[in-house]
């Protein structure tokens, strides 16, 4: 057996089917950015204050970690960023809309219009040459690498050309603009209030918990689990993921069926963020929300399930 440094085992990555077209190192012999350096900078700090996590540990802080990790990542990426921005499943009030996307901001994954924009190239491009972030070119690379690269991206994708439609807002001009103004008030309002304890549950830890939970969706979705559907791509459902991110590890059913706001599509698959759609349109603040038909489900079934 030959194994190969990074986790491959005859050029596949561990325990799947998922083949490595090509290795990219992300941190060796290439020009590197200031963009990179930011990026590269932002997330070693956040885990680096998690090292003081425990001996600033206290039930409060725990309890804020907990509740940011719900309002930056249920409301703000999974709910705002993907499936509201993204992939345009459902509508919403302005005022709502952009709420939810500021909370997206304080999760430190990137302001809307560059998050927006490289999901869409992923799905325009998944697990081509031209994709962001293909575990094809290696797991790490899909999971965090890839962030640390930006020119290798812009090389494969071009420029920032699919996102016109949230451009053109003044809102998501301002959040690119001052994106990282936010989070650092964030981290400061925490500490004012609430101290090293705060400080570290609240930004370290919730941050990199959530980083690695949202990164597993382009790594681990993409190697480990069953599929469903008839797609054209590696997407796996990881039912492991979709607890850790309010149900966005039913990932081939997103790729099957990318434009719908529910993503469990099964009774039992739990879908978090879908029960808050609902519930929005239930009230009447979510409309326009989109669902696959009973015949495209059809089409793409695997099993005789319909």
């Amino acid at each position: 057996m030959k194994l190969i440094r990074g986790g491959y085992s005859n050029e596949k990555i561990w325990f799947s089917d998922v083949e490595v077209r090509s290795r990219r190192n992300a941190y060796w012999g290439r020009k590197w950015n200031i963009r990179d350096g930011i990026h590269v900078s932002l997330v070693m700090i956040m885990h680096l204050i998690c090292l003081f996590a425990p001996f600033h540990y206290n039930l409060n802080a725990v309890w804020v970690a907990a509740l940011l990790y719900v309002i930056t990542g249920l409301f703000g990426i999974t709910l705002s960023y993907h499936r509201n921005l993204a992939h345009l499943s459902f509508k919403l009030p302005k005022l709502l809309e952009y709420l939810f996307a500021y909370c997206g901001a304080h999760a430190l994954q990137g302001h809307p219009i560059d998050w927006v924009s490289r999901h869409r190239f992923h799905h325009k491009y998944t697990d081509t040459e031209r994709d962001p972030h293909s575990p094809r070119e290696g797991f790490w690379f899909s999971h965090i690498n890839w962030i640390f690269d930006n020119d290798h991206a812009y090389q494969k994708v071009g420029k920032r050309k699919n996102v016109a439609d949230l451009r053109k807002q003044a809102f998501y001009r301002f959040l690119q603009s001052s994106y990282l103004i936010h989070p650092i008030a964030l981290g400061a309002l925490l500490f004012r209030f609430g101290g090293l304890p705060f400080l570290v549950w609240g930004m370290g830890v919730r941050t990199v918990t959530y980083y690695h939970s949202t990164f597993l969706v382009n790594s681990a979705c993409h190697v480990w689990g069953t599929r469903a559907w008839n797609t054209t791509d590696t997407s796996k459902n990881n039912w492991v993921v979709a607890m850790l991110v309010f149900g966005e590890g039913w990932h081939n059913n997103h790729h099957a069926f990318e434009s719908s706001a529910r993503q469990g599509l099964e009774w039992w698959q739990i879908d978090i963020t879908w029960c808050v759609i609902k519930s929005l349109e239930y009230v009447g603040l979510a409309r326009d929300v989109k669902l696959p038909s009973e015949a495209q489900m059809r089409a793409k079934a695997v099993s005789q399930q319909f």
